[in-house]
């Protein structure tokens, strides 16, 4: 027996990591009909801009980046699904993107990196009122390094245990257990196949070099998500991100403001770091998050 109504909690750093990371899981399970919530940690002050148009908002002129990119957001979200608009951990704005390790916004009193206990509480309350059976955030390496993608797998991990014991946090709601948690991850070999695939490339973009995007080994990709059905929400989803994501004319590239072409993955992976394994498929891996999950 499964559960009646499927809850799937996925933790993100910035506006865009949802849709670039999980945006066809996202748009799979909600049209599925699972109870899907994306929670973000910061409104991405700190990203940099394609193109002219809104290149004044950036954090060293105006300022204003943030809240442009709540607008982002809200649409990406509405694209793969999701409704009610964005949920920000301790609210919008209460944690400010950090940018790169060694920059003076690491240093802000509101950054992310600095978020400490009071970010894992916040996390609490949201899994202790959501009660999520699955939970998805990012591996120790934050995928790519980045030091708010980090701090949010930290605070995810610890948030995830302390939700279930009800001598910590006392006041943040009854405990509750999640049954599975995941990394989001890319499988080193579909990377490589889709860079090889690649033929034209928009003016100015470049394949990346040996080692450039991030990838785990294939063994250690533990569950994969079939997204080729939703593939047209997640194309939407990426678009809504337009100061921070280019989408091909093909609509199977992306690229970030380095102009570093990378593949739109039709196959979302993840690796199974708490809970048990449910039915695998003939590759011997989950292709459903919340296999083997009782009701």
């Amino acid at each position: 027996m499964t559960v009646a109504l499927r809850r799937l909690l996925l933790v993100h750093a910035h506006p865009d990591d949802e849709t670039l990371t999980t945006g066809g899981t996202i748009a799979h399970y909600a049209a599925d009909g699972a109870q899907v919530t994306v929670l973000t940690c910061t409104l991405g002050e700190e990203g940099e801009v394609i193109g002219r148009r809104w290149a004044g908002l950036v954090a060293e002129q105006s300022n204003q980046l943030g809240g442009f990119r709540v607008g982002e957001l809200s649409g990406a979200l509405e694209a793969l699904g999701i409704v009610g608009g964005p949920r920000f951990l301790g609210g919008a704005g209460r944690w400010r993107d950090s940018g790169m390790a060694g920059t003076p916004a690491a240093e802000h009193p509101r950054s992310f990196v600095q978020a400490g206990a009071a970010a894992v509480q916040a996390l609490v309350e949201v899994i202790r009122e959501l009660r999520p059976h699955v939970v998805v955030t990012y591996d120790p390496a934050g995928s790519y390094g980045h030091p708010d993608h980090i701090q949010v797998h930290r605070v995810t991990t610890e948030a995830v245990d302390s939700a279930a014991d009800a001598a910590v946090f006392p006041d943040a709601g009854p405990p509750w257990n999640v049954a599975k948690m995941y990394w989001t991850v890319a499988e080193r070999s579909a990377l490589a196949a889709a860079i090889a695939a690649m033929e034209t490339l928009p003016e100015g973009w470049r394949l990346p070099v040996e080692g450039e995007l991030p990838g785990v080994d294939d063994a250690e990709v533990s569950a994969v998500v079939d997204v080729r059905g939703v593939r047209a929400a997640k194309l939407a989803g990426l678009r809504a991100h337009a100061t921070q994501v280019s989408v091909s004319p093909s609509g199977t590239e992306f690229a970030l403001s380095n102009k570093v072409v990378q593949p739109i993955l039709l196959d979302e992976h993840y690796v199974l770091v708490r809970g048990a394994r449910g039915e695998l498929g003939p590759d011997g891996r989950e292709h459903d998050l919340f296999a083997g999950i009782a009701g």
